[in-house]
């Protein structure tokens, strides 16, 4: 079966059940200072899964794009990735539990024709918060026939709440056998036979303030089912990087490095030639995964480019590490700008836009291994020298970021390579003195979740409406939103733009939403067509696919803007706007960062 096959068996089965199939989101999250990338399918839809209404409806699914971190190391094993795709379906106070796992059910064993005998369960085993097991989550696997031995409680399976309140609640996980025997009777997640597939979140209770659980009003059904994962089970393979959507970026590696995948006397040559002792298999994994990783970043619509901050720091981290895995199979050329070429047409019918910027994804590659390429070899053999004297300790590491453009997770993973572990603490502490970067920092926003709903938040998102208005007005329509980290202390807004702005521009800017503010103009929305929503004018990124329906804010008669929420009713809420900077973000994008007061 191929991933476009699996694509479709998904969508029609849940069409057929009411669902209405939804586009994936950006991988740049809206309004979301918990995580610098979608880490699943769940986030975009963090307003309604609240108790905001869809315009689409009660009963959704999709295939989202999503990039994690806090597994990195487990990348080059058959499994791991750090982009994947997710397909998904929701229930937003529609159906629960007993009708989620009959249509899990229906659709492993009916569509995917997947053997029962090799398909474990695990369920919400009960912990210190709640106490109880997710016994009526059992029950129904039971009706569903699974044999009790192949149902395991687990204390873990529990989902969120992200921050200290919110909605959270049980989970039940379906398992499939890849071992090279016959399932085991009893299912056990811990055996490393057993793979995760699918994941069903039942989301039924609060989290309050003092600590308890509430039943939510609203109960909600999250599922997340791995698309690389399923394909590979699907087509009797234990490895993910042998699908399709790997397997040419395999081979190509193979092309550039002289290696086959996974032949152990290439490593040994290596070994020979003083080189160090290199798993292809391992290296060959993280090269493909972390290329197509950086293609869909440099490929969204919202611009990210290599930097040392936020998500430009996390894209030049995996195509560095990439770059040095390519050394180490002895590729001697550059190749990620190759790799990327091969990458973007497995992918471009389901999204165009890596088509549309393939020209930018390729030279941003090409630039960025030239950058690192001019002292990678000099940083290396500074390493070795460390390594040898015995002196690779924090303060280095330090240097070989600085210096040579070692990304600091690189250099802890090369020291791990060698057996030496670095207090991370240190290095930390070395980087906050130099700059506004932390591994601490970097790895606390992937930590992932949902934006908080406060009040003040909800200030802060609204004025961003009222923010980008006045830029267009001020500096002209060219102006687009291209990314937003809003949280309750305050706005930080990108948006398309090649000048730095002028002091009056900025008072300018200031003056306009102050303006809007005083004015207490109502604010409320409007659900209609995309192609209506243009007609009227209103803003959106339109490059970005949306439903058959969206929802337009309007405050006043000021702005008109595509948006899912969530905001105050009147812009008397607000206070007092404040630009506090304006600067870069990256190649003709500025950042504002602004408070209310």
């Amino acid at each position: 079966m191929t991933s476009s096959e699996l694509k479709t068996k998904f969508f029609d089965y849940f069409q057929a059940r009411g669902h209405k199939i939804i586009d994936s989101a950006s991988l740049l999250p809206e309004n979301d200072p918990s995580v610098l990338f979608i880490t699943a399918g769940m986030q975009p839809l963090v307003p309604y899964l609240m108790g905001e209404k869809h315009p689409e409806g009660t009963r959704l699914a999709n295939v989202q794009k999503c990039l994690r971190t806090d597994d990195i190391d487990e990348v080059g094993d058959t499994t791991h990735h750090t982009f994947f795709e997710m397909l998904g379906n929701w229930s937003l106070g529609d159906y629960f539990k007993q009708e989620v796992i009959e249509y899990s059910t229906e659709f492993l064993l009916g569509i995917l024709k997947l053997d029962k005998e090799k398909i474990g369960i695990s369920i919400f085993g009960g912990n210190d918060d709640v106490k109880e097991a997710d016994l009526e989550s059992e029950k129904h696997w039971l009706d569903q026939s699974f044999a009790k031995e192949r149902i395991q409680h687990v204390k873990e399976n529990w989902w969120g709440p992200a921050g200290e309140t919110g909605p959270c609640g049980p989970d039940t996980e379906m398992f499939y056998w890849v071992g090279p025997d016959k399932a085991p009777k009893v299912f056990d997640e811990n055996n490393p036979g057993w793979v995760e597939i699918w994941n069903d979140v039942l989301m039924q209770y609060n989290k309050t303030a003092d600590g308890k659980y509430d039943l939510l009003k609203q109960k909600n059904v999250d599922t997340g089912m791995g698309l690389e994962r399923t394909l590979a089970v699907l087509n009797g393979l234990d490895d993910n990087y042998r699908t399709e959507l790997f397997w040419p970026i395999i081979e190509s590696i193979e092309k550039l490095s002289g290696l086959k995948y996974g032949d152990k006397s290439d490593a040994e040559h290596l070994k020979e030639d003083g080189q160090c002792w290199v798993d292809t298999r391992k290296a060959f994994r993280i090269i493909a995964d972390h290329i197509r990783t950086a293609v869909f970043v440099l490929g969204d619509h919202k611009g990210v480019t290599p930097s040392n901050k936020d998500q430009g720091y996390i894209l030049r981290r995996i195509i560095r590490r990439s770059i040095r895995f390519g050394k180490q199979v002895g590729i001697k050329d550059n190749f990620a700008s190759k790799l990327a070429q091969v990458v973007i047409p497995i992918y471009q019918d389901d999204y165009p836009e890596l088509k549309h910027n393939s020209s930018l994804i390729i030279s941003e590659l090409k630039k960025e291994e030239i950058k690192f390429d001019e002292t990678l070899e000099k940083g290396l053999q500074l390493f070795d020298k460390l390594v040898k004297q015995n002196k690779l300790d924090e303060k280095a590491t330090f240097i070989l970021f600085t210096t040579y453009g070692f990304p600091i997770e690189m250099t802890l993973e090369m020291a791990s390579e060698k057996g030496i572990k670095l207090d991370e603490q240190k290095i930390d502490t070395e980087l906050k003195q130099h700059q506004d970067l932390s591994r601490t920092a970097s790895a606390g926003m992937f930590k992932g979740g949902l934006a908080d709903d406060s009040e003040n938040t909800k200030r802060h998102h609204t004025a961003a409406h009222l923010l980008l208005e006045a830029l267009r007005i001020t500096l002209g329509d060219h102006v687009q939103q291209k990314g937003s980290n809003i949280n309750e202390d305050r706005i930080r807004f990108d948006f398309s733009h090649d000048e730095k702005m002028t002091d009056e521009q900025k008072q300018k800017v200031e003056d306009i939403v102050n303006e809007q503010i005083n004015k207490a103009m109502p604010i409320h929305f409007e659900e209609m067509t995309v192609d209506q929503a243009k007609k009227i004018g209103a803003t959106g990124v339109f490059e970005h696919k949306y439903g058959d329906k969206v929802k337009v804010y309007f405050m006043g008669d000021f702005s008109k803007e595509i948006c899912g929420g969530p905001h105050v009713d009147n812009t008397s809420q607000l206070g007092q706007f404040k630009i506090k900077k304006e600067q870069s973000s990256s190649a003709g994008v500025r950042r504002i960062k602004a408070t209310l007061t």
